[in-house]
């Protein structure tokens, strides 16, 4: 494995990606289509003038690059093809990517944003990763700086960090499975004490039609097999581009 330096200087993450579950409510997470919109949306063709739902939109993708990192729109019936839609949606507020889905227990596709269409009632678990990364500084900061060393989480032999910070942006990413071969166990405990330190998680109840955008590199969410997922890269500042996972689209 390759061997890094820790950063210089590990500093408490702040701003709206850090987040505590008991300080939100519906209102910081949702936005409701209304009937104009959603009507908007299931007549859309690609390329046609959304005037309602693009302004929507954009909201959706400051708050996910920006943001808390997620956001819920509700509103839209069950569509016929869940795949289409999202598609249609992502082209208006990043670039559409094509790869197979991935596997653990959370959404850690290589994205800079996943809008996941939910089929089928469910809930859906979601950590702040900067909370996360906040507990485990005070809890154990010599895991920490282990976290933020190359780690085999990718496909490909491609090693990457947990927690990374490139010019300023945070990024987050895990795949316990991956990591657990090359970390000690000690440091897997410390971040599962972090994982519980840094608050009770968000469980969002998720109905038919809904359609739930995530930032993987913010949010740790789990995988839920009622969805229908469409990951998308930002076209600009993504974090696919430079930094610590900019070889993730290359593995």
């Amino acid at each position: 494995m390759t061997e890094a330096p820790p950063p210089r200087r590990i500093v408490p993450e702040a701003g709206p990606h850090l987040w505590h579950a008991e300080a939100l409510s519906p209102a910081d997470w949702m936005l409701p289509l209304g009937v104009e919109a959603a009507a908007e949306a299931q007549a859309a063709a690609p390329g046609a003038a959304l005037p309602r739902l693009d302004p929507l939109l954009s909201r959706v993708a400051e708050r996910l690059l920006h943001g808390k990192g997620f956001v819920l729109l509700r509103g839209l019936p069950l569509p016929e093809d869940p795949g289409a839609l999202l598609r249609l949606l992502g082209a208006r507020i990043g670039e559409v990517m094509l790869f197979p889905a991935g596997e653990g227990s959370l959404f850690n596709e290589p994205c800079d944003m996943l809008l996941l269409l939910c089929t089928d009632s469910t809930t859906m678990t979601l950590h702040s990763a900067a909370a996360v990364h906040n507990a485990l500084l005070k809890t154990d900061r010599a895991a920490l700086e282990a976290f933020y060393q190359p780690l085999p989480q990718a496909s490909g032999g491609l090693e990457v960090p947990v927690f990374a910070v490139s010019s300023g942006v945070f990024s987050a990413r895990l795949d316990r499975d991956a990591i657990a071969h090359g970390l000690a166990p000690e440091a897997l405990a410390a971040l599962d004490q972090a994982l519980e330190a840094s608050g009770p998680p968000l469980n969002l109840p998720l109905r038919p039609g809904d359609v739930l955008g995530i930032n993987p590199f913010l949010v740790w969410a789990s995988r839920v097999r009622s969805a229908v997922a469409q990951p998308l890269r930002a076209r600009e500042d993504s974090r696919l581009a430079e930094g610590a996972f900019a070889g993730m689209l290359r593995s």
